[in-house]
């Protein structure tokens, strides 16, 4: 059985209409190119964390939630990513790590929350 994802309210019209970073030629053209990348970023991020309450849905346990192995293999893709992108590693190693330990958080909570 094939499930259909639902949209990610990432609105790709919006995203389409900025100005690239090299061709923009002012500030407003800078902070709107900002603003539309922000907009699809918080898409993205809310489908991810849909992603952490699935696992908390999944997960036999609480103590399955913190996986170590995991995060090192998901910071180490990450890092491989931002370097495929030309990404600094000094800004997307602490945003993922940051990133990664509020979704476990969040993942505790709703797992607490919902067996309880």
């Amino acid at each position: 059985m094939t499930h259909h994802l639902p949209p990610l309210g990432l609105d790709l019209d919006d995203l389409a209409a900025r100005t690239a970073p090299e061709a923009c030629q002012d500030m407003n053209e800078v902070r709107d190119g900002v603003d539309r990348l922000d907009r699809a970023l918080v898409a993205l991020i809310a489908e991810r964390t849909r992603y952490m309450e699935a696992a908390a849905r999944i997960k036999p346990d609480r103590d399955a939630v913190r996986d170590e192995a995991r995060i090192a293999d998901v910071l180490e893709k990450v890092r491989q990513a931002a370097e495929a992108a030309g990404a600094p590693a000094a800004l997307t190693q602490p945003v993922w790590r940051e990133l990664v330990e509020r979704s476990i958080a969040h993942e505790m909570s709703v797992f607490d929350r919902t067996r309880s």
